[in-house]
């Protein structure tokens, strides 16, 4: 079974250096509570890490 990433945008990411905005981007948010699926890889664990404070992570089989 693989596993896929559910990360939501919980808090904006105005008022934080622009590496975390491009960041919040990359992952594929947009709004606040948009929810995207990424897969478990370690470049997306990374990048969830460099902006924990800002989303919400769970973990899904798929």
């Amino acid at each position: 079974m693989a596993k896929v990433l559910r990360i939501k945008l919980v808090r904006s990411s105005i008022g934080y250096p622009g590496r975390q905005k491009r960041t919040v981007k990359a992952l594929g948010l947009r709004k606040l509570n948009q929810t995207v699926e990424r897969a478990d890889t370690a470049s997306v664990r990374g990048m969830v890490q460099s902006v924990i404070h800002l989303v919400e992570v769970e973990e899904v089989e798929v």
